[in-house]
């Protein structure tokens, strides 16, 4: 029995279901290629918000800081210089007093009682003065008839020297009883202010008491001494030897307490520190200046005409220094390298690398990139972007 037959119709439907395979598959992948989604474009960067501001340009004054100490131009501590006893105290502690006003009184009896017998004596030794003065002239005419020996004339002659010496004595004595007395009223030598009183009244003061009375400081007007780099020190020499250089104090926390003039540059630079002394003075009619008072110090030194400010925040910093970014006019940010002359009360005073107008970044920095568009944000919102990014600089 011959089996080709069957053999060859084995071997065509083989083939037959081959092709149907392949077919299917082929159809699958066109299926497949039909369904995919076609590649899209690269989408562009979403817009981030950001709080902006404009270039400014005005007069900008340049200042040079440095911390000082407010210091009295007069301080005097009240002292007796006589013992006694105090009977009145004529003010209250941390009153205002004027030169020659009555602080205290020291008891004046026991020395009104000396004065008083120093004018007796005087009185009594002039009145023995004049009787040898009369004795004198008589005892002359007497001695030119020749009625006494001159002997005579000549030891009362001495006997009114002698007593013209003592009447001169008692006249000193008197005085320095007059001083005596006028020393038991203590006043203030000064204009000023009454600091804590040491004693109070009946108690004995003397004139070896070393805390005195009362001190009596000076506070109008005041001076504050306060330092600045040795490298200062020639620009500051020729604006003196232009005009009046002004000087502002302000406190701690930068509020304005008062504007006065530099009268002093000390005349020896401190080595060891690299600085210099300087001495203001100040009118301090509003009392806010107070000796011993640490303050900060703006040395108006020059005013940049049409100088280019910034809010401080607009200054960034990096690997290469300075910079700022600045928003395009298609909204996109570049950065842009600056130098800066100087932060002061929230500006920064810009050299270079700005132009009048341009539009900055103020906040919202740390999510910029070169290129990236922004949206400005404005209002309210703009406030509350920049509180949010003021909280996260204090996380650390």
């Amino acid at each position: 029995m011959d089996r080709r037959p069957s053999a060859i119709k084995l071997m065509n439907m083989i083939a037959v279901l081959a092709v149907i395979a392949g077919g299917a598959v082929a159809v699958t992948r066109t299926s497949a290629l039909r369904s995919a989604p076609a590649p899209q474009a690269p989408t562009a960067p979403a817009a981030v918000a950001v709080v902006a501001a404009s270039v400014q340009s005005h007069d900008v004054p340049i200042y040079l800081r440095g911390v000082g100490t407010v210091i009295a131009y007069n301080n005097v501590l009240i002292r007796s210089q006589i013992t006694g006893q105090l009977v009145k105290i004529s003010f209250h502690q941390g009153q205002l007093v004027k030169n020659g006003d009555a602080l205290a009184q020291i008891d004046p009896r026991p020395y009104q009682a000396e004065l008083d017998q120093a004018i007796a004596n005087r009185d009594r030794d002039q009145a023995h003065l004049e009787n040898a003065k009369i004795d004198l002239n008589r005892y002359t005419e007497l001695a030119k008839q020749r009625s006494i020996a001159q002997q005579l004339a000549d030891s009362q002659k001495a006997i009114v020297a002698q007593l013209v010496a003592i009447v001169k004595s008692d006249e000193a004595i008197i005085e320095s009883a007059k001083v005596n007395l006028g020393y038991t009223n203590l006043t203030s030598p000064i204009d000023g202010v009454t600091g804590i009183r040491q004693m109070d009244i009946g108690n004995i003061i003397h004139p070896t008491d070393v805390n005195g009375l009362v001190d009596v400081t000076q506070i109008e007007p005041i001076s504050l001494i306060f330092t600045l780099p040795e490298a200062d020190f020639v620009p500051i020499q020729e604006r003196m030897s232009q005009e009046a250089v002004t000087v502002f104090v302000d406190s701690q926390d930068g509020k304005q307490l008062d504007q006065g003039r530099l009268n002093l540059v000390d005349n020896q630079i401190i080595q060891t520190a690299g600085t210099i002394r300087l001495r203001a003075e100040f009118p301090n009619q509003k009392h806010l200046l107070w000796p011993g008072q640490l303050v900060n110090a703006r040395l108006l030194l020059d005013t940049r005409h049409d100088g280019l400010t910034v809010p401080a925040s607009v200054v960034q910093q990096g690997p290469k220094g300075a910079y700022a970014y600045v928003i395009k006019p298609d909204n996109t940010v570049e950065i842009r390298p600056i130098t800066v002359a100087q932060i002061s009360d929230g500006q920064a005073l810009i050299n270079s690398g700005l132009k009048a107008n341009e539009r900055v970044v103020v906040d919202g920095q740390y999510k910029l990139q070169p290129g990236v568009p922004v949206t400005i944000l404005t209002g309210k919102a703009a406030e509350e972007a920049a509180a949010q990014s003021a909280q996260q600089e204090l996380i650390p």
